[in-house]
């Protein structure tokens, strides 16, 4: 499969499944050495594929206008992305070229970045611009000394960096249309969760632990062990359908709809999720601090429009999630990762209906031999 499936399908697949107390099943069992989630080396050669492939740095909407840019580590790289005067946007390491400090801090807007340390500057193009007392320099050339730019793709709402210096684009490829224009960034939020990155992304994309997991917050609302997966490229989409679409059974085939019926969550190959709730969506970048601590970084969006309701209804769903399905997955992963070490388990066995997990670290095994 290359795209995912329409509404009308995703639809007809669901009601299938629950007339037949089925789920979309794998075609095998997975089992992935525990080392894996332990290895220095092993992390060290994650973090290479990381900057080795397209992947989305922050919404569009991060990036609202000229000057505006955003600065945070991505796998172990000081990168600073921003709008230029052209609507543009541009990506750099954020590194200034003449001691290495930081150029930009967090997010905001900027006409030039001054370094802190010496006063170097730079525009949003990452021209070098200003070196005071430059006569302390001679022979300098300002032209080969701008910041260390990095491909960039802006598609879909989305911008995707890829630190590969030998790449030409950041184009992720083999993604549906995800983000629209009139999507408003609510918040953004940072947390730090004890727990190797993998093991955080894998509580993601399987819905068999719902019954287990959230009796009293998400299971009400939905089923246990009900889930529709897809494959294209890469990546994944797994569909957790709520009760409520049962509203669409009497309606024409061609008439039926999946937004606010279910919960889209795609797996972004290979540290991004991209969910889409009832009245917001989220784009969550997993960043590897070491191998048992992961930087969570979530933007929230609005599901369309940036109006006083949409807003409103964006932020009740999000305070639901956040504060119950969401804490009671970061204590499963947190719980996981203590017991990690206990040599309880060679290995984790991944059954079919985890298939999304299993396509994961397969594509991710096969990024890992083409480092070779």
């Amino acid at each position: 499969m290359t795209r995912p499936m329409s509404d009308q399908h995703l639809v007809a697949r669901v009601l299938e499944h629950i007339d037949r107390g089925t789920t979309d099943l794998g075609p095998d069992v997975w089992r992935e050495p525990v080392a894996n989630y332990r290895s220095i080396e092993r992390f060290g050669r994650e973090i290479e594929v990381l900057r080795r492939t397209a992947t989305a740095f922050c919404p569009s909407a991060s990036l609202p206008s000229a000057g505006a840019f955003l600065a945070r580590i991505a796998a172990g790289t000081p990168i600073v992305a921003a709008r230029g005067n052209d609507g543009r946007v541009r990506a750099f390491v954020n590194v200034c070229r003449h001691r290495g400090m930081q150029v930009a801090a967090g997010s905001g807007n900027a006409k030039v970045f001054v370094c802190g340390y010496h006063g170097w500057a730079y525009g949003l193009d990452g021209g070098l611009s200003h070196v005071p007392h430059e006569h302390g320099f001679p022979g300098l050339d300002k032209s080969c000394h701008g910041l260390v730019p990095l491909a960039v793709t802006e598609r879909d709402g989305i911008v995707y960096v890829n630190q590969d210096r030998s790449a030409n684009d950041a184009d992720p490829g083999g993604l549906p249309p995800l983000l629209s224009d009139d999507q408003k960034l609510l918040s953004t939020n940072e947390r730090d969760t004890d727990a190797n990155w993998k093991i955080v992304l894998e509580g993601f994309i399987e819905g068999y632990h719902i019954k287990a997991t959230h009796p009293e917050s998400f299971l009400p609302y939905g089923f246990d062990n009900l889930n529709v997966v897809e494959l294209f490229g890469r990546n994944s989409r797994v569909t957790y359908p709520f009760k409520r679409i049962e509203k669409q059974r009497p309606l024409p085939p061609a008439e039926r709809r999946a937004v606010g019926y279910v919960t889209y969550v795609y797996q972004l190959f290979p540290n991004v999720l991209f969910t889409v709730l009832s009245s917001h969506c989220q784009l969550v970048v997993l960043e590897p601090l070491d191998v048992a601590k992961t930087r969570v970084i979530t933007y929230m969006l609005t599901n369309g429009g940036g109006d006083a309701h949409a807003v409103a209804e964006a932020k009740r769903d999000a305070g639901f999630v956040g504060s119950t399905g969401a804490a009671e997955d970061r204590a499963v992963v947190a719980a996981i990762q203590r017991g990690i070490g206990s040599g309880a388990n060679d290995y984790f066995t991944f059954g079919r209906f985890e298939s999304a997990i299993v396509h994961f670290h397969r594509e991710l095994d096969s990024a890992l031999a083409e480092l070779e």
